[in-house]
């Protein structure tokens, strides 16, 4: 690699870490408003379909509207309070109007976000690869941190990103069109299935539909080849933190774990390191 050639890979990495900070920051709005926004929408629709009086309408609530503000005193959040990563440290985890404590969550975010931002730039370059890439896994931290949090698997970002691997595969970014239309299908009959033996055998259902559709959108992106790399990973990671959980937590074997991040976990190291997971995998046989 020429020296130019080094800086100009540097320069891309700098300016990806910034705006994986700025998107980190944007995330944080979307995992912790999105919910929200979607509860309020039901709560709309199930008057309406049940006919009775429909409540007044509520204040603009959206991914822009109303403005930050601290939960614990409602004082607005100015802009250089929400400079990402930065002032959480300057403000020392705290509300600058009330001392309430700031969820760590918010900078593990952002800092997840710049991180991928700055592997995926190194490792792609400026590619349409990159731009995929960047979007997968932007997506990827939403989801993981909104099932956290509430269980849920929005349709509005896993069907969206099921879509975009799918157009992204026309070009063959990451796999051919044919493995990614197959990998779209084969993820959501593969846990449609799962989910379906299981509720047949314990009339239970072990996992939701937000499952089949978020292994459906990373088989769009990475092919069919890869599901059942990213089943077996997540499955295993699953059982370990379900175990720990269960072992030192008191975590009750009743309650639900969410199933999503692992799946977020192993879809961005399948698009990372499937190839060289698989490859390493049949050498040993």
């Amino acid at each position: 690699m020429s020296l130019a050639s080094y800086y100009q890979q540097v320069f891309l990495v700098t300016v990806a870490v910034l705006a994986g900070l700025a998107a980190g920051s944007f995330l944080n709005v979307v995992i912790h408003r999105l919910p929200k926004m979607l509860e309020r929408q039901w709560r709309a629709e199930c008057a309406e379909l049940s006919g009775s009086t429909a409540p007044p309408p509520a204040a603009r609530y959206d991914l822009v509207v109303p403005r930050s503000e601290c939960p614990k005193c409602g004082h607005g959040i100015t802009a250089l309070q929400n400079i990402p990563l930065v002032s959480y440290v300057f403000l020392r985890g705290k509300c600058a109007y009330c001392d309430a404590p700031i969820s760590l969550r918010y900078p593990i975010v952002e800092a997840l976000s710049a991180a991928l931002a700055g592997y995926i730039a190194w490792r792609y370059g400026m590619s349409t690869a990159m731009l995929g890439a960047l979007i997968f896994a932007w997506a990827m931290v939403a989801l993981a941190f909104i099932d956290l949090d509430t269980f849920y698997l929005p349709d509005s970002i896993t069907l969206p990103l099921l879509w975009a691997g799918l157009l992204f595969n026309t070009g063959a970014a990451f796999t051919d069109l044919r493995s990614a239309v197959i990998g779209a299908a084969a993820g959501y009959l593969a846990l449609w299935s799962v989910f379906w033996a299981y509720k047949l055998a314990t009339g239970k259902e072990g996992m939701g539909y937000g499952d089949f559709k978020l292994l459906a959108a990373i088989g769009a992106w990475v092919g069919w080849k890869m599901l059942p790399q990213v089943i077996l990973i997540s499955s295993i990671v699953g059982a370990a933190v379900g175990i720990t959980l269960i072992a030192f937590a008191r975590h009750g074997r009743d309650k639900p774990i969410p199933f999503g991040p692992y799946l977020a976990v192993a879809g961005l190291v399948a698009l990372f390191w499937g190839e060289q997971i698989n490859r390493q995998y049949l050498n040993l046989f």
